[in-house]
């Protein structure tokens, strides 16, 4: 039987299937649920400093009154923060009481200021690891690149202070140079990077002419997104663990995401639309190709088509359609 063990920022998973932080990891009776059909690990529904902040501008907005003491925003901002905190830490602390998978926290931010500081009791309340899932829109034409950038170095470097848990940082593609940002993630202390985030993408209705939410789940298109990358940061960077995400939505999926040389895959949007019984059809998937190929274990061909290993790197680094148009007319 083949063995799909690995590991992942430091920790032992029993395969490569890691649920992303979602509604599909909001409680524990759905963790345990995820665990039973199979996943090996769970990225808890994220903190979303975001989310309050809108949340106090929306009640300060619906209560004139109060918006006219300063101290009304700095009282609602602590109690929604304090409240979803604690919501969060009791999630953590459940799940590692009932679930046999490792559980890991997880932060949306878009700043480094005090919700960095909650990684710890994170990490007191039994996370495995911490995932910063960071995303920043720059809509200031004087932001310059290398200062957005060094927003993701701030935050890691204010979390890594506070948890000796392992830190992953989940980014998005857009960025100039993304084996340098995983480079420089690293040097400041990730053990991990994730790629990459589906962030919410507006869409125009033209019926309406409103301004609207595009598609929220991936398809398998989406895969192409992330396996180049995954390709190169696992060759080029090293001693960082990648973990392929967007476009995951089948057991082929995964196992080009390990050629590549992935660690493991995040899956979301397949479980979804498919429900929890996805997980052990995608692994029976990877079972089949490892019986035909006759390997026993993951790192028998983790990485064997990543960039350092394949004939022609160039396969990776091609960036025009030269042999599909190059004959056509």
């Amino acid at each position: 039987m083949a063995n799909l063990e690995t590991t992942y920022l430091g920790l032992s998973l029993k395969n490569p299937l890691v649920i992303a932080s979602s509604g599909l990891t909001n409680s524990v009776k759905k963790i345990k649920g995820l665990e039973e059909a199979g996943a090996a690990a769970v990225v808890v529904k994220s903190l979303f400093e975001e989310q309050i902040l809108n949340e106090v501008t929306s009640l300060l907005e619906k209560d004139a009154h109060s918006a006219s003491y300063p101290e009304a925003e700095d009282y609602m901002k602590a109690y929604l923060r304090d409240n979803s905190v604690s919501t969060h830490l009791n999630l953590i602390k459940e799940a590692k009481q009932e679930a046999g998978i490792p559980v890991i926290a997880s932060i949306n931010c878009v700043s480094s200021s005090e919700w960095t500081t909650f990684a710890k009791e994170f990490e007191e309340a039994g996370a495995d690891a911490l995932e910063l899932n960071v995303f920043y829109v720059p809509t200031d034409k004087g932001d310059k690149p290398a200062e957005i950038e060094q927003l993701y170095m701030d935050i890691l470097a204010k979390v890594k202070k506070e948890v000796t848990i392992p830190v992953s940082v989940k980014i998005g593609m857009y960025f100039t140079n993304i084996v340098a940002m995983a480079e420089k993630l690293k040097a400041n202390g990730a053990a991990g990077v994730v790629m990459f985030n589906r962030f919410y993408e507006p869409d125009i209705n033209l019926k309406t002419l409103e301004i609207t939410a595009s598609e929220i789940f991936s398809n398998p298109s989406d895969l192409r997104r992330s396996l180049r990358w995954t390709g190169l940061v696992s060759s080029l960077v090293n001693n960082l663990d990648v973990a392929s995400s967007t476009g995951i939505h089948s057991g082929d999926a995964v196992l080009k995401q390990l050629l590549a040389g992935a660690q493991v895959t995040q899956l979301c949007s397949v479980v979804y639309q498919n429900g929890n019984a996805v997980i052990g059809q995608m692994l029976n998937e990877i079972e089949d190709f490892m019986k035909t190929w006759n390997f026993k274990r993951l790192d028998d061909f983790r990485g064997r088509l990543s960039y350092s290993k394949i004939k022609d790197p160039m396969m990776y680094e091609r960036s025009q359609f030269m042999k599909y148009f190059s004959g056509r007319e």
